[in-house]
């Protein structure tokens, strides 16, 4: 990485009582619900912190503003930790979160555009929000706006063709206000991704089709923050930041176990999880 001297470094403190409570929030919704995919939404919940308390150009009092950033969640299946920093954020009330996938909710199962104040883009079919981030990049270019595009995939959803598809245009376009994320925890539905249809070497690959690449700790703040002012320094090329983390983290009997990719806790569980949580966000306070 190429970061310049002087780089003002992140409140991590800060970000990490929100990951804190998006961990919470997720566990609260997905129980409430009893559906949904806690895993890939623990595992990302430090991503979320850092691109909505740090990074993007947004306004939960505006949402629709032209010159906003945009982010599309491509691997829509985790919108518990979506829609937990959209309500942390101010775009919505945070209590409605124990409504998630209710009969009547607005907070489906999937992120919805046309109903939820702050998603830029309706997501679930894996690969297509990628598609989806692209064109909003070159509409950008296009129209010499200034905002930037964010999106973030699973590794799973690497083996959907129309994310190559997706990375070749953005790559010969140029598109160097694109920024793809990777949630690179290892696990998806059915297994280890390596054993059921391997993506690796990620990085590469998307250096294949003329990204800038860069690899990073998904759960370190000072690493995410200079991946992400690395990235805004990148000219002529998309990014693709490849986030190594812990699928269910934050959770200790969540964590790399598969079959928390898509199950909800039962009262136990549930029980177990947010007091562990809670004692995390105690020892954060005392910080």
């Amino acid at each position: 990485m190429n970061i310049g001297k002087g780089l003002v470094r992140v409140d991590k403190l800060k970000l990490q009582k929100v990951s804190n409570k998006i961990r919470s929030n997720i566990i609260e919704a997905v129980y409430s619900a009893q559906s949904g995919h806690p895993g890939g939404s623990l595992s990302s919940a430090d991503i979320f912190a850092y691109l909505y308390f740090e990074e993007l150009d947004i306004d939960p009092n505006d949402p629709d503003k032209l010159d906003r950033d945009r982010f599309v969640l491509s691997k829509g299946h985790v919108a518990p930790g979506f829609y937990s920093v959209l309500a942390l954020s101010g775009f919505f009330p945070v209590e409605d979160l124990k409504t998630f996938r209710h009969l009547g909710s607005y907070l489906q199962g999937h992120p919805d555009m046309k109903h939820i104040p702050g998603v830029d883009m309706s997501s679930g079919s894996l690969g297509q929000g990628i598609s989806a981030a692209t064109g909003m990049a070159l509409s950008a270019k296009l129209s010499n706006d200034k905002y930037r595009v964010y999106t973030l995939l699973g590794d799973g959803e690497l083996q959907e063709g129309q994310v190559w598809e997706a990375a070749m245009f953005a790559g010969s376009h140029k598109l160097d206000n694109l920024v793809v994320i990777i949630d690179n925890n290892g696990l998806q539905i059915d297994g280890k991704i390596e054993d059921i249809c391997s993506p690796y070497p990620i990085d590469k690959k998307f250096e294949a089709f003329n990204f800038h690449v860069i690899n990073t700790d998904a759960h370190d703040f000072d690493a995410l923050h200079k991946a992400f002012e690395e990235a805004k320094e990148v000219k002529g090329r998309p990014t693709v930041i490849v986030a190594k983390s812990i699928k269910g983290k934050g959770v200790s009997f969540m964590e790399n176990a598969v079959e928390w990719h898509g199950k909800a806790p039962n009262e136990t569980q549930y029980k177990l999880a947010m007091e562990e949580l809670e004692r995390a966000g105690s020892l954060l306070c005392q910080k």
